[in-house]
Parts: C-alpha cells; sequence; structure tokens
C-alpha cells in the first residue's frame, strides 16, 4: 500500500485532492476520505465508502482532467468536526466538505460536495 502525506490541517485537502487528481492518482484521492465517506457525485446523486470513491475518480481521472489550486474559504472548526468549502468559479454557491480529525491528528473527507465544473484543460 501506497505511504501518503496526511493532511495535518483542514485546509491541506483541497491542495492534497488537486495534487494527486492532477497525476491521475485515483488511490490517492480516495485516501482523503474515510472508509464510509459519502461523496455528492455524480450530480443528482451519491458514492459511498472509499472502494466506491476510489472507483469513481479512476474514471473521472481516465480523461486526464486538469484541476486549478483554489483559496479557501475560512474554515469551520468544532472539536474534531470541520467545515471546509471552497468558491465556485461562477460565484454561485460554494464546494463544501465535512471532515474530521483522526486519531492520529490527520483530517479525512467525511461528506463531500463538489460542484463540478468543467475543468480547465
Amino acid at each position: 500500500m501506497t505511504e501518503y502525506a496526511q493532511a495535518m490541517r483542514p485546509e491541506d485537502l483541497t491542495r492534497l485532492f488537486v495534487e494527486r487528481s492532477n497525476a491521475g492518482d485515483a488511490a490517492g484521492v480516495a485516501a482523503l476520505y474515510e472508509e464510509d465517506a459519502v461523496l455528492a457525485y455524480p450530480p443528482g446523486g451519491r458514492t459511498v465508502g472509499r472502494a466506491a470513491i476510489r472507483a469513481l475518480w479512476e474514471n473521472v481521472l481516465a480523461n486526464r482532467p486538469h484541476f486549478e489550486p483554489e483559496e479557501p474559504l475560512p474554515t469551520l472548526i468544532s472539536g474534531d468536526i470541520a467545515l471546509t468549502s471552497t468558491p465556485p468559479r461562477d460565484g454561485a454557491g460554494a464546494r463544501a466538505q465535512v471532515v474530521r480529525r483522526q486519531s492520529d491528528g490527520s483530517w479525512l473527507r467525511v461528506l463531500d460536495q463538489p460542484e463540478f465544473v468543467t475543468p480547465s484543460a
């Protein structure tokens, strides 16, 4: 199993997502989620569990999309739970993730509500 850098702050998850997605690393993207995480994708649906999230990202990343880093909105933290978000390109709404601190101090996504727009080429 590959050893991945961990998100030691909630905001690290977005950066790691961009890096791993752009590298075509579906397993690395899936490693950013808890085992039973829920991803609100495809639109109108949901993908449940790290294995299913990995399979979904294998399909998405097969097309070699390119993601640009985005400046996160302020993170809200309450104990071991945090809400992270980034503004969408069109300025309407936001992408949002609920993340949880793990026993080793790292953070993983529990709920992910992406706003999927066509990534830049």
